[in-house]
């Protein structure tokens, strides 16, 4: 069936592999918080962890699988560590995940895809 579609392409196995790995690593709702604060600017453990609500060795242990991930990346300023997203593949992996979720949330259509995730309706 397959064959009958133009263009029809399966993406390599290290593409697969490297993806699921991605989302391994987004499978955390810390995470997920982190990221999308870096996303916002550039921050230290401590702000970070503030922010996540978690400890600050939690986020560092975190942050240290993100950055080998590729998802984030350091600067050392003398003896602090400020953190920001990669690039902005992580912004749209993100945005998507949350728009995706905001839509299963709050059961609207599927529209296409924005920047940021909706904030739910004040009642």
């Amino acid at each position: 069936m397959h064959e009958s579609v133009p263009d029809f392409e399966m993406p390599t196995e290290e593409q697969v592999h490297l993806a699921a790995e991605t989302f391994r690593l987004l499978a955390d709702p810390t995470r997920i918080k982190v990221l999308w604060a870096l996303l916002q600017g550039e921050s230290s453990v401590a702000c970070l962890a503030e922010l996540a609500g978690a400890a600050p060795t939690a986020v560092s242990q975190h942050l240290a699988k993100l950055r080998l991930a590729g998802l984030v990346k350091g600067r050392r300023e003398g003896t602090f560590v400020y953190y920001s997203a990669a690039n902005d593949h992580v912004r749209g992996l993100l945005a998507q995940a949350l728009f995706h979720a905001d839509h299963i949330d709050r059961d609207l259509p599927a529209l296409h895809s924005a920047g940021k995730p909706h904030r739910p309706a004040a009642h």
